[in-house]
């Protein structure tokens, strides 16, 4: 209802500035005007659960257990693309570019407007400085030098997706964001000017730059601090310029509605699509495997003459059970069974989808080995994840690259 408010505590004064703010008056009106909003919480598209119970205890056994721990990790330094920014100096040639920073950022330059994904630039994603994951490989770019923004679309407001440091970095540009219902009250808490935030419900769409960003459905669940209201909505996004359309899926479970989203926005030149940080076991409903990912950017694109898909949400933080190179290989595995279109760049390596990019894994010069020598990944990735992982829903970063 307008002027609705939660009651405040005294322990509000010692809530840290990165958990945000709840949302309240006309903010909170609106959200309980939605129609993906019932019984007092944002629900799934096909109405999961929101997060597993006790996922975060059942798997910190697992997270300490010695060399399963080790094959999280990569075991050598990941190859930054060292050129990142006098590449970005050349305009695209086709009008569409794409550079992944790390995990799910994305720097997407389409039809002359800038559009940034997800930034974050801290060292870890956690609310702390002092703990929560830390950062796998440096930003390939200073955010100084990221050049024009003229968008910063965020998915959802979970750490390693909505980091503070780096909203108030970007607010000191005077960059615009977009966001889903909800997430504002986290950006004008951290000092962003309300007339630079636009937040939507899904299918509502506003236009920056010449291109139209619409929020698309998701199935994940939302939530910074230690009482998590389900009172902010998660989105996948679709940017259509004049010429070209992408799409960012932020963090989801495979869900049947991604052919829906394919049908009404697509097809797209190129998705990009989290394939990290899954696990059948302890979140199995909103994270999606490296398969249910190829099968979701098929979706997309409805049989349409087939764009070029790139997998993130992997490599930069260890949110996962799974050895670190897997979704890369999954990903590659999964593209050879369908003949799916892939990109697997090394971070800030800046390329244009028209013609992709020649096959190069990287990642297995870096990953560590088992004791017994074996590649620590076959040809396929482990089963499945779907709900969100136990460590994304603790923590990311406070110090920000600038």
């Amino acid at each position: 209802m307008p002027g609705f408010r939660p009651k405040s505590s005294p322990l509000d004064s010692l809530r840290p500035a990165a958990f945000g703010a709840d949302p309240a008056g006309e903010r909170m009106a609106r959200i309980r005007r939605s129609p993906n909003f019932a019984d007092g919480v944002f629900v799934n598209p096909a109405g999961e659960r929101h997060a597993p119970s006790g996922s975060l205890l059942r798997y910190l056994p697992t997270y300490f257990r010695k060399e399963e721990r080790l094959r999280r990790a990569p075991a050598h330094a990941v190859p930054v693309h060292p050129t990142t920014v006098a590449d970005l100096a050349v305009p695209a040639a086709s009008g569409l570019r794409l550079t992944w920073m790390g995990h799910s950022s994305v720097l997407a330059e389409i039809d002359g407007a800038r559009v940034l994904f997800d930034p974050v630039w801290s060292e870890r994603c956690s609310p702390f400085a002092f703990a929560g994951p830390r950062r796998l490989h440096p930003v390939p770019v200073p955010l100084a030098e990221t050049g024009r923004i003229d968008a910063v679309v965020i998915s959802h407001d979970h750490y390693d997706h909505l980091d503070m440091p780096t909203v108030r970095a970007l607010a000191r540009r005077g960059t615009a964001f977009v966001v889903p219902l909800g997430v504002g009250a986290h950006l004008e808490h951290w000092g962003v000017p309300a007339d630079r935030i636009t937040e939507l419900d899904w299918h509502e769409q506003t236009h920056v730059a010449g291109l139209t960003l619409t929020a698309t459905p998701a199935r994940h669940f939302c939530g910074r601090a230690l009482r998590n209201t389900q009172h902010t909505l998660w989105a996948s996004w679709v940017a259509a310029g004049p010429v070209h359309r992408v799409f960012h899926s932020g963090d989801t479970g495979y869900f049947p509605g991604f052919a829906g989203i394919g049908a009404q926005y697509g097809p797209f030149d190129a998705t990009m699509v989290q394939v990290g940080a899954y696990s059948e076991e302890f979140w199995p409903d909103i994270h999606m495997t490296p398969e249910e990912g190829v099968r979701a950017h098929a979706d997309l694109q409805g049989g349409a003459s087939p764009g070029l898909m790139m997998p993130i949400h992997w490599g930069t933080f260890v949110l996962a059970p799974h050895p670190w190179e897997e979704p890369a290989e999954g990903t590659v595995s999964a593209a050879r069974r369908t003949g799916a279109r892939i990109a697997v760049p090394r971070p800030g390596q800046p390329f244009e989808p028209v013609a992709g990019l020649p096959l190069d894994p990287w990642w297995r010069q870096v990953a560590a080995r088992p004791e017994d020598g074996r590649p620590a990944v076959g040809t396929t990735a482990s089963p499945a994840g779907r709900t969100a992982g136990a460590a994304e829903a603790a923590g990311t970063g406070t110090t920000v690259r600038v």
